[in-house]
């Protein structure tokens, strides 16, 4: 990554009538929407400050920090529910249309929630992991489960168990990367985002309400999507197993899955170059007459 692209340095704010959403921006061009996943200590720059640069070379890059992850100013809503208004207010806030998006996990359900709600904003859609629904897996995957332990009872040794639930190779998981997410993780005000989210009450009683729900979920909605689409996945992944992408890969339009080996859940950190490869060659392609 070159020099200039640090964290300090792409740094941005922007005030909402919903407070200040933070996020890092890099490069000139087309505007590319980044958003991130969710977890311990999870950040957009953490996500994607590996292929931020690469990017960059290509696209106006725009990575936003959701609400309720201890960066952008927290919503007094559940982080899940924030996030698709917080990519509109976003969007509307920096006068611009239509963008491209890549989401990674929440980021590419949130992605794909807006692209439902409102077609006009997003035009090629990315996803890493995470969309879709069960077929044969258990669920809740192993990293979820994981999640939940480690949100309950919030131990070092548990967020490194749910670290190596995220990867294929463990060397993946440095101290360093076990450090800045453990320091986050524990503060206070995420601690009790995650919560909300991810604590086992929370998604007992998330599964409660969606059991008893009329609507029908975001995956069921799928044949509606009008963007052009490309899923990405880890082969080895243990939090979103890879017989989720049957039901996007059959029901979505204008569909392409690439599916990488020896690869958990973070594709574009284990699998990095032959990820931005084949998400660039996506994104940059002309149109078929």
């Amino acid at each position: 990554m070159p020099a200039e692209l640090t964290y300090e340095s792409t740094l941005r704010e922007l005030a909402t009538d919903r407070g200040v959403l933070r996020y890092h921006e890099a490069g000139e061009g087309p505007p590319l929407l980044l958003l991130h996943g969710s977890g311990p200590g999870v950040t957009g720059w953490r996500n994607y400050r590996g292929n931020l640069a690469r990017f960059a070379e290509h696209f106006r890059c725009l990575v936003l920090e959701f609400p309720g992850f201890g960066v952008s100013d927290a919503t007094d809503e559940h982080p899940m529910m924030a996030a698709g208004g917080a990519v509109v207010r976003f969007l509307d806030g920096l006068g611009l249309g239509q963008v491209d998006v890549i989401g990674n996990s929440m980021g590419g359900i949130i992605a794909t929630q807006v692209a439902l709600r409102k077609p006009d904003r997003v035009g090629r859609l990315v996803t890493v992991g995470g969309i879709g629904t069960n077929l044969f897996s258990p669920a809740p995957g192993e990293g979820i489960r994981l999640l939940a332990e480690f949100t309950d009872n919030p131990t070092r040794e548990g967020l490194v168990r749910w670290l190596h639930s995220m990867v294929f190779d463990p060397r993946t998981v440095t101290e360093e990367m076990i450090e800045e997410r453990w320091e986050q993780a524990t503060d206070p005000g995420t601690l009790a985002s995650a919560r909300r989210m991810y604590g086992s009450k929370a998604m007992a009683a998330r599964a409660k309400a969606m059991a008893a729900s009329g609507e029908p979920p975001y995956w069921a909605m799928l044949h509606r999507l009008k963007a052009k689409t490309l899923i990405t996945w880890g082969r080895d992944d243990r939090v979103s197993p890879v017989d989720m992408v049957l039901v996007p890969m059959r029901t979505i339009p204008d569909v392409q899955v690439t599916i990488f080996p020896n690869c958990g859940h973070w594709v574009m950190i284990e699998a990095k170059s032959a990820w931005e490869s084949a998400v660039l060659a996506f994104l940059t392609r002309k149109d078929d007459l």
